[in-house]
């Protein structure tokens, strides 16, 4: 079918291959190449059609907007050519993220404007939410976690989305990955002070989808901190399945009043709260500020532990800790009953397993409960029995598939210095687990979840991670050498110092790694791979 972009043409559908409409007599084939084949939505300022390129091989499939303001009047074409020339601009220079769609082409043609942009294939999160069901509390954190690292790209590019919601969020059927789209409410940051000085059309609409907004965004002042909120209010989507209109809210705070309608953990809890505070003041005002909300949990088990220990036992035990240790214990007395000092002895545990790291030592938090019950780390007891006993525990314990994930659905995170190789894993969910110093040679992690998990010192010669995520991954000293990692994403990735020689990095993503110029040139890239600095390329 061959679709009229006329929008006053009375029925626009027309056989495949014409060359005007049978209708209004407008010619189908926009510029010379782009032939519509049907239309997809319509908002306030643009339509966006479907349409195949007839200029390259095989026709690819790519998007089409064009601008149609819903009213004539002269002000309010203004604003819509200027969010069209704003989303088209934005495009052009973020459009290199694998989350973001492409800008191919930007062009004014019969006094209409028109944005070509990438085709993402997929359903967006409305979608599968009323197809498939509501997420878990694991599924919104593993949201979270692809959606914070994008979100945190776009905002150090100086651009505020102020549309974020499930309509906008498309699972790509390529990869599974999370695209963000609809760019035309962008709004750059820098220019927000000038914008409020001056008296434009622009400026004298509310731009963004009520509820998901947050009220600083209606009153045409966002901030970055806005698009946190639409981000929160997009996690409630999920956990419930109803839209903000379809929620209570507090008459006196205007707060949405959900914790009743969802079944989640009390840390989980807090961070959304956080993230859906009404005053910008006290909500959290980077994407990093969450993600290192969410960074504690992995340590929450141990932590956990060592707090339940009874008061006099801790007392005895706190004289074998190291000076950095005790100051976390010792600086809160009520530590077992306080989240504050769980934070703080999650953020002591980090920085003490850094320090160890650097300094090149094997890491004695490499289990984390050693530590918190008190034991000495740093010499072995001298009788040959003990010495056995001590040898003894640092052989790599087996442990088959089902028994690894029957002990992680129970709650287990820590399976360091342990023999995983050859299991088959592919598509399990371990984020947040400690891996550290396993042995995984020739495992099969395919499209595991491994966000934020731990594989500092971990053997993972020749493991299949293909499309696996391990955003945040801990891979310091990590041997990966002929590891399959095409497609994986490694979006913030500790890869310091690790062994990438014969690594297939063909496709991944790399946007915020930690890794040199001198790793990369050991494994094997290609023009599909983003790189540290959010770049596709070789080069």
């Amino acid at each position: 079918m061959s679709y009229c972009l006329n929008p006053t043409c009375p029925n626009p559908e027309n056989l495949a291959f014409s060359e005007r409409c049978q209708f209004c007599g407008s010619r189908l084939l926009l510029r010379d190449r782009y032939r519509v084949i049907k239309a997809i939505g319509q908002g306030g300022f643009g339509a966006t059609f479907l349409a195949n390129d007839e200029a390259l091989p095989g026709e690819p499939s790519c998007v089409i907007k064009q601008l149609r303001p819903s009213g004539n009047a002269p002000h309010i074409l203004q604003m819509a050519r200027e969010l069209f020339e704003r989303e088209a601009v934005t495009l052009g220079r973020i459009g290199n993220h694998p989350q973001v769609p492409t800008l191919l082409n930007y062009f004014e043609e019969s006094e209409q404007f028109y944005l070509v942009q990438e085709y993402i294939s997929g359903l967006t999160l409305q979608q599968e939410v009323k197809s498939g069901g509501v997420l878990s509390e694991v599924g919104v954190k593993q949201f979270l976690s692809e959606l914070l690292p994008l979100l945190q790209y776009i905002h150090s590019q100086k651009v505020i989305h102020r549309d974020i919601k499930p309509a906008n969020l498309i699972r790509r059927a390529q990869d599974s990955r999370l695209v963000l789209i609809d760019f035309g409410a962008v709004k750059n940051q820098v220019e927000q002070a000038a914008s409020l000085s001056e008296n434009t059309a622009f400026t004298a609409y509310a731009i963004g989808t009520p509820g998901f907004a947050p009220p600083e965004q209606m009153a045409m002042r966002p901030v970055y901190a806005s698009d946190i909120y639409a981000l929160g209010v997009t996690c409630i989507y999920l956990l419930t399945g109803k839209s903000p209109k379809d929620l209570e809210y507090n008459p006196t705070t205007g707060e949405m009043m959900w914790q009743k309608k969802v079944q989640i953990s009390q840390h989980l809890t807090q961070v959304l709260l956080k993230m859906l505070e009404v005053s910008v003041r006290n909500r959290y005002q980077t994407s990093q500020e969450v993600l290192k909300a969410l960074e504690m949990e992995p340590y929450l088990e141990s932590l956990a532990q060592g707090l339940l220990t009874k008061s006099s036992t801790d007392s005895k035990e706190r004289t074998h800790h190291r000076p950095e240790e005790s100051d976390a214990f010792s600086s809160n007395p009520s530590a077992n009953n306080s989240s504050v000092a769980v934070a703080e002895l999650a953020a002591a545990i980090r920085a003490r397993r850094a320090k160890v790291e650097a300094a090149g030592g094997t890491n004695a938090l490499g289990t984390g409960k050693r530590v918190l019950t008190g034991k000495p780390t740093t010499s072995l007891p001298s009788s040959n029995s003990s010495s056995l006993q001590a040898q003894k525990s640092q052989v790599p314990r087996k442990l088959d598939t089902q028994g690894l994930l029957t002990a992680y659905l129970k709650g287990r995170r820590d399976f360091a210095l342990h023999n995983l190789s050859l299991l088959n894993l592919q598509g399990a969910d371990l984020s947040g687990t400690n891996f550290h110093s396993s042995q995984l040679q020739k495992t099969n992690l395919q499209g595991a979840n491994l966000y934020n998990s731990d594989f500092g010192r971990a053997n993972l010669n020749q493991a299949n991670l293909r499309d696996t995520n391990l955003s945040k991954a801990y891979l310091n000293n990590t041997d990966l050498e002929g590891a399959d990692l095409r497609g994986a994403d490694l979006s913030y990735a500790d890869l310091n110092k690790a062994n990438l020689r014969g690594a297939n990095l063909c496709g991944a993503n790399l946007s915020g790694a930690k890794i040199s110029e001198e790793q990369l040139a050991l494994a094997k890239i290609n023009w599909m791979t983003v790189r540290p600095n959010g770049k596709r390329g070789l080069l």
